[in-house]
């Protein structure tokens, strides 16, 4: 009892002083024994359940703290804007790198110091309309040449979604890029020259505005914006007869490669240049005839199909490198991805766990589908991830295989070349690119009915749709169409040149279980 007295009087003795209160009456030597002692007794009477006292609340902080912290990423991910990827196609020197480096200028991604020092070096190159291509065409090959060689990649944003900008490459030559570029988009902007002779030249046979629109439906590209550049060029000056006429020799052709004009197509006259009717409408004066959208209104108006979050994952690796760890870059076609996941890379059954994922230049802990990422991996060496391998859910990873049943259309065969079994391509799915050969044709499909004819079949020409057995010499990931349409549709190549076009249709019992 005494002690508790002391301690109570010691509370009271601090609260006066707290309070301002002097004391007259210095404590004597006695006295401050005592209080020492007092306290001494008095700590180890309550330091255990002090100790308690902390435990406790601490436990509870880290409860609240974690709930809060959920709570602000499902806030995060709620508020935060739409995600889609946009493929720029075209012909050779129709605009696309001008317009998306335009865009970039418009948006605030690049400041008016760059644009004047890039006016400047093209200028030196006597290139003076080539400054805003090179925000792009970032490499010295490409600003020399040009010509864009490797799928450029950038960001911009509107009010209501972040847009990457995926720059494709036009040219015959660089075609496997474009796919690859392709393979990763939600939608795409078809750029075509309304400057005389090269429209025609991109759209006749052999040019690639058609082969690029081919491709692009081909790999999961089901939205397409349709911009009439160089609008502002002498020969054209805005002119509405030369809008129409390419806009009615485009629609034909658009419909026969598998697109809807009228819900998956819109058209709309833009300048790249100078920058008419891409952030904001063009001016009456200039453009008296178009009442429409300007880009940016254009692409934010594209509806995609919703994609599912919580569906197994697979995410197809576009490219790899060494940098503080293995990372991993590709987009998240199904599925989302978390710090701390345990994944399986396919087809090498590696196990691996995630480090850490990047969005565009942002550390973050999650993303979902159609997002492009790059992942720290733990488990796994740089060398041993090839481009195509594909991070899959270890539940239920993607099939490994090396046949499968494919639905093919055949487009245009080379000159002298008859397609049956034993005929050899190169095949593009996703990010897998490998030779191939066709094992054995099962039936051939009737173009109007669109169902198999009996009559057995030993080769089929341009045009035609059959059913057949493709062999590849390694492993591949894919999935059947009907599962994963963005990892069941490719392209046959042979000679620089797309033959083919195609679904998986089925894989081995192996695979699939």
């Amino acid at each position: 009892m005494d002690i508790e007295e002391d301690i109570r009087g010691l509370q009271l003795d601090s609260a006066e002083e707290n309070n301002g209160v002097v004391h007259p009456e210095d404590p004597t030597h006695e006295e401050m024994e005592k209080v020492n002692e007092t306290e001494e007794g008095a700590q180890d009477e309550i330091l255990k359940p002090s100790q308690q006292i902390q435990a406790d609340p601490r436990g509870k902080d880290d409860k609240a703290s974690a709930a809060e912290h959920a709570d602000t990423q499902d806030e995060m991910e709620e508020d935060r804007k739409r995600h889609l990827n946009v493929v720029f196609i075209g012909h050779v020197d129709a605009g696309k790198s001008t317009t998306g480096g335009q865009i970039l200028f418009l948006s605030g991604q690049v400041d008016d110091r760059t644009i004047q020092k890039f006016e400047k070096e093209a200028r030196d190159k006597c290139r003076e309309s080539w400054y805003m291509a090179y925000i792009m065409d970032t490499n010295e090959e490409e600003r020399v040449k040009g010509k864009t060689v490797e799928v450029g990649r950038a960001h911009f944003e509107t009010e209501t979604t972040c847009f990457t900008i995926l720059d494709a490459p036009g040219h015959k030559s660089y075609v496997p890029n474009m796919i690859s570029g392709a393979s990763q988009a939600d939608i795409g902007v078809l750029v075509i020259s309304a400057r005389r002779g090269e429209f025609e030249t991109g759209y006749e046979r052999g040019g690639q505005t058609r082969e690029h629109v081919q491709l692009a439906k081909t790999l999961g590209v089901s939205k397409l914006l349709v911009v009439v550049n160089k609008m502002d060029d002498p020969s054209v000056n805005w002119s509405k007869e030369r809008y129409d006429e390419i806009e009615s020799k485009m629609i034909p052709f658009l419909k026969s490669s598998g697109y809807n004009v009228k819900k998956d197509v819109l058209f709309l006259p833009i300048s790249g240049l100078v920058g008419s009717n891409i952030k904001t409408r063009v001016d009456k004066s200039l453009c008296s005839w178009w009442n429409g959208p300007c880009l940016f209104e254009a692409l934010d108006a594209v509806e995609v199909p919703p994609r599912d979050p919580k569906g197994p994952f697979r995410m197809p690796i576009i490219d790899k490198f060494k940098e503080m760890g293995t990372l991993a870059m590709g987009k998240v076609e199904s599925g989302s991805i978390h710090v701390g996941d345990s994944l399986v890379l396919m087809p090498n059954k590696a196990y691996v766990r995630v480090l850490a994922v990047h969005r565009d230049d942002d550390k973050v802990r999650r993303a979902g589908p159609g997002e492009n990422v790059r992942v720290t991996l733990n488990g796994i060496e740089e060398k041993d991830i090839l481009s195509g391998f594909v991070l899959s859910s270890p539940e239920k990873p993607i099939a490994a295989v090396t046949e499968f049943v494919a639905h093919l259309q055949i487009l245009e065969l080379l000159d002298n070349t008859i397609f049956t079994a034993g005929y050899k391509a190169v095949l593009h799915i996703h990010a897998v690119v490998e030779e191939c050969e066709i094992v054995e044709l099962l039936q051939q499909i009737d173009p109007k009915t669109k169902k198999p004819l009996k009559k057995k079949v030993q080769f089929v020409k341009n045009g035609a749709a059959v059913v057949c057995r493709i062999w590849v010499d390694n492993l591949i990931c894919i999935e059947k169409f009907s599962d994963f349409a963005q990892l069941g549709r490719f392209t046959l190549r042979t000679e620089g040149k797309t033959v083919a076009v195609g679904k998986v249709t089925d894989l081995p019992v192996i695979a699939r279980a």
